[in-house]
């Protein structure tokens, strides 16, 4: 059963493209038709492309992996947020600082540094400084809480990158190419889908599409999630059974030496 439908899909304004006139040639496979200079989006090819991008996701979650959203763009600041949030994967709504793929250690230091300015902050190490210089420390934390606070917990690169216009978010696309990190898009009539592994055609700039998109991928990422969990309970389910039988197994070969004893006398 497909994680979506036309009628969903139609509501929302998925359907509707650019202008004829900024068009990519790229995406004529995914176009149904021109209706006043406008192109429209074939939505058949939508719900297929979501389910295709729904079940990659839902793979590499269920492996404990990574999945970063990235969405710039005021409409999809937060929705973004939201949905990403909710399954607990890091997200970049703010500026996308140059170098977070490729130089990520680089970023992973200026994450430390936040946490060090809370530890000392706690410790009351910051309490002799004077008014300007805890202005100046507290100015420096919220900056870096702005940018990088959603990925504060990530501690190696994500496995996959989801992104909101792939022309909006192009250095973030050629980041994850140069690294061979997977890219899933929303992608436009006037983008390019050939820098994109899972595409899916539709709006990428009303808030209803790209909520009814996340819905659908957040979903399967949740459930993804969810069966990990449940893997890893079986796992330990299973261990703790093995080790009860493993435990009871010498007990039992002693007390048939003992019966076998005076058998033997």
């Amino acid at each position: 059963m497909s994680r979506t439908n036309f009628d969903q899909l139609l509501q929302a304004g998925c359907h509707f493209g650019h202008l004829r006139r900024k068009w990519n040639p790229a995406m004529a496979p995914y176009i149904f038709m021109e209706r006043n200079g406008i192109h429209i989006i074939d939505l058949n090819k939508t719900v297929a492309k979501i389910d295709e991008a729904a079940e990659a996701l839902k793979g590499i979650a269920k492996s404990g992996k990574k999945i970063m959203f990235v969405a710039t763009k005021k409409q999809a600041k937060d929705i973004v947020a939201e949905k990403a949030a909710s399954v607990n994967m890091p997200y970049v709504i703010e500026r996308w600082p140059g170098g977070m793929l490729t130089n990520f250690p680089t970023i992973r230091k200026a994450v430390k540094k936040m946490a060090n300015i809370d530890k000392l902050m706690n410790d009351g190490t910051f309490s002799n400084l004077s008014k300007r210089e805890l202005l100046q420390v507290t100015r420096q934390r919220a900056k870096l809480e702005k940018n990088l606070g959603s990925i504060s917990d990530l501690t190696r690169l994500p496995s996959a990158l989801f992104v909101i216009d792939v022309m909006k978010e192009h250095i973030a696309v050629k980041e994850a190419q140069r690294l061979g990190i997977p890219v899933f898009a929303i992608v436009d009539t006037n983008s390019d889908p050939k820098a994109v592994d899972y595409l899916i055609p539709a709006n990428d700039d009303a808030k209803d599409s790209i909520e009814v998109i996340l819905n659908a991928c957040c979903g399967a990422i949740a459930e993804g999630l969810e069966e990990r969990k449940a893997e890893k309970a079986d796992e330990k389910a299973a261990a703790e059974q093995a080790e009860e039988v493993a435990e009871a197994k010498p007990r039992r070969t002693r007390k048939a030496r003992k019966e076998e004893a005076p058998a033997a006398e």
